[in-house]
């Protein structure tokens, strides 16, 4: 076991501190850190004009109301025409001049841009209750009248299906999924094969060898190779996570986020599930497969065509769970959830878009497990044979010479 912790940590360590695996990494966030800062010098250095939009208004209860976010709005302009000055010379951004006119309360924006959706209903909101208020001193209604006026009526709802908006959230989740599994599949069985293919045939394997079995210097190799990809999953977790709480507080992405919290909410709740175990040990079965075809070429430029069975299978997957969409309970999405490989693409298609009992769930885990660790035992057996032979017999020849001499 120390010597499998060994290769484990030497191989993590080196993967780690490589800068294709920090660029890798940090791209995502470099990407938002700068569509964000982009956004924000729009909105700060685009001129000198002033965010806060004035209300004008000479019923200063209503003026008082309106401005329901002391921050954004002012009250230190007291008629239009001093507004309308304000806005020439950009120190505020509008202004909205409410007035009331033969007994209806009429208010008009003027301003740069477009009052956002949360700016119109609060302004809405606060127009309506001050006009109900005048429809009611108009009408000279008594209690008994007010009272009837006041009722409201009910509406309910038993549905047995779950709504659109659940559907783009199972949608949003989908994509999410099988995207994140491609990406990490085609970045890392490339690496793991070139990686391998670059130690065939040294002297250093062979004195590595000579000390330890192949079979875990393999499996030390496989492991310190997911190590650095749970590394990769869990900062792009602790990075989300820490967007996910910076987010509500950004002037940029306040409005946009409280809109969209709960669907964001339950997305994390698909992601971060039994479809991340499915991700793993996709990750896992799959670096283990292009470690068999890296050690199978004798020369490292050859990788790319030795690892290309690893990457049709990758491609049937993703392909395959695009193709089939939301029909979770097609008999292909049914029978391709068991198997090996294709199975972390298919089963956590059918766990988002319908129910799946646990004996299923349990059942394809165990046929995943089975298939990944019967797929690293059988490699591990016949590692040594496939790194040390040095003659190029072809993909198929090796194989075979290596199953022999294992």
């Amino acid at each position: 076991m120390k010597q499998i912790l060994l290769v484990l940590m030497e191989t993590y360590r080196r993967q780690v501190k490589s800068w294709s695996f920090i660029l890798l990494v940090i791209s995502p966030f470099i990407f938002i850190f700068i569509s964000f800062g982009f956004g924000y010098l729009s909105s700060t250095l685009g001129g000198d004009s002033s965010d806060q939009i004035a209300i004008v208004s000479t019923n200063k209860g209503l003026a008082k109301q309106l401005r329901y976010d002391k921050d954004k709005m002012t009250l230190k302009y007291h008629s239009q025409k001093s507004a309308q000055q304000a806005l020439k010379k950009e120190k505020i951004k509008g202004y909205l001049v409410a007035e009331q006119k033969n007994s209806q309360l009429v208010a008009k924006y003027v301003g740069k841009t477009r009052l956002s959706t949360t700016q119109k209903t609060q302004f809405q909101q606060v127009l309506q209750a001050n006009q109900q208020s005048l429809n009611v001193q108009k009408a000279q209604l008594t209690q008994a009248q007010l009272k009837a006026l006041a009722l409201q009526p009910v509406l309910e709802q038993q549905v047995s299906k779950k709504g659109a908006s659940d559907e783009t959230i199972k949608t949003i989740s989908f994509m999410i999924t099988i995207f994140l599994m491609y990406f990490i599949l085609i970045t890392y069985t490339t690496t793991v094969a070139q990686d391998i293919a670059s130690e065939k045939g040294t002297k250093i394997m062979e004195m590595i060898f000579s000390s330890m079995p192949a079979k875990k210097y393999f499996y030390g190799k496989i492991l310190g190779t997911f190590a650095v990809i749970a590394t990769h999953l869990l900062i792009y977790l602790i990075g989300g996570g820490a967007v996910y709480l910076i987010l509500p507080k950004l002037e940029l992405s306040k409005e946009i986020f409280a809109e969209y919290n709960t669907t964001i909410g339950k997305v994390a709740g698909n992601l971060l599930s039994i479809n991340l175990i499915y991700i793993l040990l996709g990750v896992v079965i799959f670096t283990i497969l292009a470690a068999l075809c890296g050690a199978l070429v004798v020369r490292p430029e050859d990788t790319s065509k030795a690892v290309q069975p690893v990457i049709y299978i990758v491609l049937v997957g993703f392909i395959g769970s695009l193709v089939f969409g939301e029909n979770a309970n097609n008999l292909i999405v049914k029978i391709a959830s068991y198997v090996p490989f294709i199975s972390s693409f298919f089963m956590p298609m059918r766990l988002i878009y319908s129910e799946v009992s646990p004996v299923q769930v349990g059942l394809s885990l165990l046929l995943l497990i089975g298939a990944t660790f019967g797929l690293a035992m059988y490699v591990g057996r016949m590692y040594a044979g496939l790194i040390l032979q040095t003659d190029d017999l072809g993909i198929i020849n090796s194989f075979k010479r290596a199953s022999k001499i294992r």
